[in-house]
């Protein structure tokens, strides 16, 4: 079994690094009512798990009922063959119809669905960045005409991807990068579960896979698992190499060779595949270049990049303005 599953938080007291927005969430489910919601934050802190606890703590058993999870960004990326796939739309999707039109219909059908013993139900869109402008003004307009009867919940590390109409309609919580004392400590929990006081692991081994993770709960668990493997003991640092760094890495490689389409495609690999946000995408690039070069020209681009993208400036934009700087200043 994945530890990931074994592990995963079934209570608002299980999910750890998130004191704060845990403590709201508590109290509106306590309160029987919740507004519409954006959850924000890096992959790996918490978000979708939370929307389950908040969920059961409003609806109980009857949660499956009251509490509908539409995967947006797989939807809008294998398009009409997700609908076909997911027995779930059968009765409801349209094939003569535009993936947008499925879509609306799909939201709107469940929105309208009376809610079980329960003043409202909900609605969960994971990873919201991936619709497109013309799916979230649909939603808009059935969040309007549904307010009483249905709850939206907008899961995304990219919230800037969501339309103002959208955002300005839903209560925000930023789910922060889980604090390396709190994943040690839950690492440590689960190899003392797995295999009691004889560790494959030492608390070297371990630190690594937490500087690894960098703040991201469910990447440390994976790396954790696979770690204990025995084709990764003894060479940790193979094992604990992400597929993100890996994408990042090779963006650099791209520079050294001036080929900037490439490089671009990486990053976009790495915010719309994998969820990153821009400073996420700038903290795997940074890793890379630190590990290759030694170049002050670099560090600049990359810290100029980074106080920019602080002050709220487009992030494609500035992202593609660094890696096009690097590749006039140091790499031409």
């Amino acid at each position: 079994m994945l530890w990931i599953e074994k592990y995963r938080p079934k209570s608002f007291e299980e999910i750890r690094g998130q004191d704060h927005v845990i403590s709201h969430l508590k109290r509106a489910a306590r309160s029987g009512d919740i507004p519409h919601l954006l959850l924000t934050g890096p992959p790996g802190t918490g978000k979708s798990v939370a929307v389950e606890c908040l969920a059961y703590q409003l609806y109980g058993d009857r949660m499956a009922e009251n509490m509908t999870v539409i995967q947006t960004a797989d939807l809008f990326e294998q398009g009409k063959k997700y609908l076909e796939g997911d027995e779930r739309y059968g009765h409801l999707y349209q094939r003569e119809q535009s993936l947008l039109s499925n879509f609306k219909n799909i939201v709107r059908w469940y929105a309208s669905i009376r809610p079980l013993d329960s003043p409202f139900r909900i609605i969960v869109f994971e990873g919201a960045s991936a619709m497109t402008r013309e799916a979230q003004q649909g939603i808009r307009r059935i969040m309007e005409r549904y307010s009483r009867t249905c709850r939206f919940i907008f899961v995304t590390s990219r919230p800037s991807a969501l339309i103002p109409a959208i955002s300005s309609r839903c209560l925000p919580f930023f789910f922060v990068p889980v604090e390396s004392r709190v994943v040690g400590d839950l690492l440590h929990a689960i190899l003392a579960s797995e295999f009691g006081d004889i560790s494959p692991l030492s608390d070297d081994d371990t630190d690594l896979i937490v500087q690894a993770a960098a703040g991201d709960m469910r990447k440390a668990v994976v790396l954790l698992q696979v770690s204990t493997g025995e084709e990764c003991l003894g060479n940790l640092i193979r094992c604990s190499q992400t597929e993100t760094g890996q994408i990042a890495q090779a963006a650099l490689n791209a520079l050294s060779m001036g080929d900037m389409i490439s490089a671009v495609r990486r990053f976009e690999t790495l915010m719309i595949e994998y969820g990153l946000t821009s400073r996420e995408v700038l903290h795997e690039f940074r890793t890379a270049v630190r590990r290759e070069y030694n170049d002050p020209r670099l560090s600049i681009a990359i810290a100029d990049t980074d106080y920019t993208l602080t002050h709220g400036n487009n992030e494609y934009l500035q992202l593609n303005a660094m890696l096009a700087r690097i590749i006039a200043e140091v790499f031409s």
